[in-house]
């Protein structure tokens, strides 16, 4: 249990955050707002309810008593209540049902299900969700806990339900079931309808119809597209080789572990997809040779918000070189030759040869959106669609959200980027949803990016695009630091490696609307 002192007043919550189980002790804590020190997630203290992902759920709270200068902590008899709750206990793999039992363990879960509606079958109204990411899942269950009755189906060409999609990198010996966000029964107990395999190819916005590859169409009331992005395509010589992969479904991890186990792995790419890759790889795959990485770029994006220049990973590339990994910089693939229709060879534009029985691409991301070619919603020329801060289209009752989208970005003084990180994603789906439901609610978030490299947590908070000074606190070399991004003479970011929780820190400022000048940084 986390006992809270605010003011004079004692409150108390569950201990570890619900989304990878941080200590929320070591969060920080401003106002009402508690902030894991992991990932960024934020509670408010009062009720538990989250206010910020990438968590999905909230934090359990319990009554606090004070007598004779003691403080005594009630548990409920009951934390969650929705009738799949049980089924997704048993999925975390927690034990008991009472809070009372919970708190004798320490609260091995600390979540709370936040309470939903369910279906009203005279509600005739429909929302389509394009996608099966955190974007359309955390739309979906928003308009649940928000009170809609009406359908809600999620068609999604995938297979499976919303999974994490950073342990495709992160921890490819998983299964598939073992990565999801939901389990099938979850869903089916919010009354949320998910068609899988089945990909949109044409939206009629006139006739507020969408028609599937299968033949089938469905109509919808209100929209919302988010439909992700999908890897750049190699266009060399060989690309279409076989054991040349892309990772971006659980079936791709497993397919690349399986290959690349005791084999010469070749990765394209600056991306941390690939340098989590080399990791992954190196922890799970012990007789892998030396791998190599070609790649024309000098510096790590996560996304658009965020940008660490190489000598910031001066450390961690180091760390990565002696365990075996080598980094062809400042090059390009020129060619891939094969054997027998699968790759054996990877010809860098330098002329050097590298063996490749795998090659992985991490060369960037497109929007999924060509089946909008030819429709009258904007998009600019990447092919991302234009939203405002109410995640609405061009198009009446047509909103958008996630990797597929571009929108304005406070910290950019409102500038568009399109920002592919889990915690925008979700933020991008609240806010469609509130605005599904006419709240009138403008997206307000500080995006929130993080990684692991041979264990070296590094966390990112803010946008940092177009930055021109940096000021770094710590040690580059010792592999302990903060740095700020400076941009027109203000912090618009933050990074840091083994300095928790000064990165959730600065977010709660920046998410407060204060700036930090290059001189406070300094």
């Amino acid at each position: 249990v986390l006992l809270v002192r605010n003011r004079m007043e004692f409150l108390a919550l569950g201990s570890k955050c619900p989304h990878y189980g941080a200590p929320l002790s070591k969060g920080v804590l401003r106002g009402e707002r508690l902030r894991c020190p992991w990932h960024g997630a934020c509670f408010n203290i009062r009720t538990g309810d989250i206010e910020e992902y990438p968590a999905l759920d909230c934090i359990s709270c319990f009554k606090v008593t004070v007598e004779d200068g003691k403080v005594f902590i009630t548990a409920k008899k009951k934390v969650l209540t929705l009738p799949a709750v049980t089924e997704y206990r048993q999925h975390l793999g927690l034990r008991g049902t009472s809070a009372f039992c919970i708190l004798l363990q320490d609260l091995e879960s600390s979540l709370r299900v936040k309470d939903t509606s369910r279906r009203c079958l005279l509600n005739k109204n429909t929302v389509l969700l394009l996608g099966g990411g955190v974007a359309a899942l955390v739309c979906a269950e928003t308009l649940r806990q928000e009170g809609f009755a009406g359908r809600i189906i999620m068609a999604t060409n995938e297979k499976h339900v919303p999974y994490d999609k950073s342990k495709l990198s992160k921890k490819m010996d998983l299964k598939a079931e073992d990565m999801y966000l939901r389990k099938p029964e979850f869903l089916q107990a919010q009354d949320i309808e998910l068609w899988t395999e089945k990909e949109a190819v044409w939206v009629d916005f006139q006739k507020q119809k969408v028609l599937f590859m299968d033949g089938s169409s469905q109509k919808y009331h209100q929209l919302l597209i988010a439909t992700g992005s999908h890897s750049g395509f190699l266009k060399v010589p060989g690309a279409d080789l076989q054991n040349v992969c892309t990772l971006q479904t659980p079936e791709e991890s497993s397919k690349i572990l399986e290959l690349a186990t005791g084999k010469n792995l070749v990765i394209v790419g600056a991306s941390f997809i690939g340098t989590r890759l080399e990791t992954a790889e190196k922890s799970q795959a012990s007789r892998l040779p030396a791998p190599a990485r070609d790649t024309n770029g000098t510096s790590l994006q996560p996304g658009a918000a965020a940008e660490l220049p190489a000598w910031v990973l001066a450390g961690p590339f180091q760390m990565l070189q002696n365990k075996g990994v080598k980094f062809h910089m400042k090059t390009e693939l020129r060619e891939l030759k094969g054997k027998d229709g699968k790759v054996a060879e990877a010809v860098l534009a330098n002329g050097e040869k590298l063996p490749a029985d795998v090659v992985v691409l991490a060369i960037g991301s497109t929007p999924s959106s060509a089946f909008l070619k030819g429709t009258s919603i904007a998009r600019d020329d990447k092919g991302a669609i234009l939203v405002d801060l109410h995640m609405q289209t061009n198009i009446p009752n047509v909103f958008a959200a996630g990797d597929v989208v571009t929108f304005p970005v406070a910290l950019l003084d409102g500038d568009r980027s399109s920002i592919h990180h889990q915690q925008v994603a979700e933020a991008h789906g609240h806010c469609a949803a509130l605005n599904m439901l006419k709240r009138g609610k403008e997206l307000h978030t500080v995006p929130y990016f993080w990684t692991m490299l041979l264990g070296k947590s590094i966390r990112y908070a803010g946008c940092g695009k177009g930055y021109t000074d940096t000021v770094v606190k710590g040690s580059l070399e010792q592999q302990k630091f903060l740095i700020f991004y400076i941009r027109d003479g203000r912090v618009t970011a933050a990074a840091s490696l083994n300095c928790d929780p000064m990165v959730s820190l600065i977010a709660e400022v920046l998410y407060l609307g204060k700036q930090i000048s290059k001189e406070e940084a300094e």
